[in-house]
């Protein structure tokens, strides 16, 4: 079993791959795709979503995941904009993602902290931390959102491990 998690973002997103190798968890890779910067207005906007599909298909056809794991929208009242930017890159991941017939798992970011540190509330250091523990990381993950990523596809396989053997456990918070 292997699946993907996605850390979405419109100037980086955050991707991994972990599976189920022999029934220990393994992570196969990690990292990074970077976006060309834009130049604020809606074509250079819909340049890079464009963009974003055409690399992600081809992570995906690359890794081989048998499902894909997609941080859930959050808004944080500080940073109203960033729900929206992550807005538009989601819906790219997820439409990819549905056309290359995976699965998906949404999580909350609360419930992948909960999951990799034990803390809903973890701040980036913490779960850097505990990634590069959880899978023997010589450093922490650099940036953060390898990390985010990381931490996403291993709750993600958690849960669709775990949903293969009782069946779906419903939306979490």
């Amino acid at each position: 079993m292997r699946v993907i998690g996605l850390d979405p973002g419109l100037r980086l997103t955050g991707y991994a791959c972990v599976g189920l190798h022999e029934g220990a968890e393994r992570l196969e890779e990690a990292g990074v795709l970077r976006l060309k910067r834009g130049d604020g207005s809606p074509q250079g906007l819909a340049d890079r979503l464009v963009e974003l599909e055409a690399d992600l298909r081809d992570l995906i056809e690359r890794l081989e995941p048998q499902a894909a794991c997609v941080e859930a929208v959050f808004a944080h009242k500080a940073f109203p904009g960033t729900a929206i930017a992550m807005g538009h890159a989601r819906g790219v991941i997820l439409l990819t993602v549905r056309r290359a017939g995976l699965p998906i798992v949404e999580l909350s970011p609360a419930v992948v902290k909960r999951s990799m540190t034990g803390f809903g509330r973890a701040t980036k250091d913490q779960m850097r931390l505990a990634v590069q523990a959880r899978y023997g990381l010589a450093a922490p993950p650099t940036p953060a959102d390898v990390a985010d990523a990381i931490a996403i596809a291993a709750g993600g396989l958690l849960r669709h491990t775990h949903e293969s053997r009782i069946g779906p456990v419903g939306k979490l918070p």
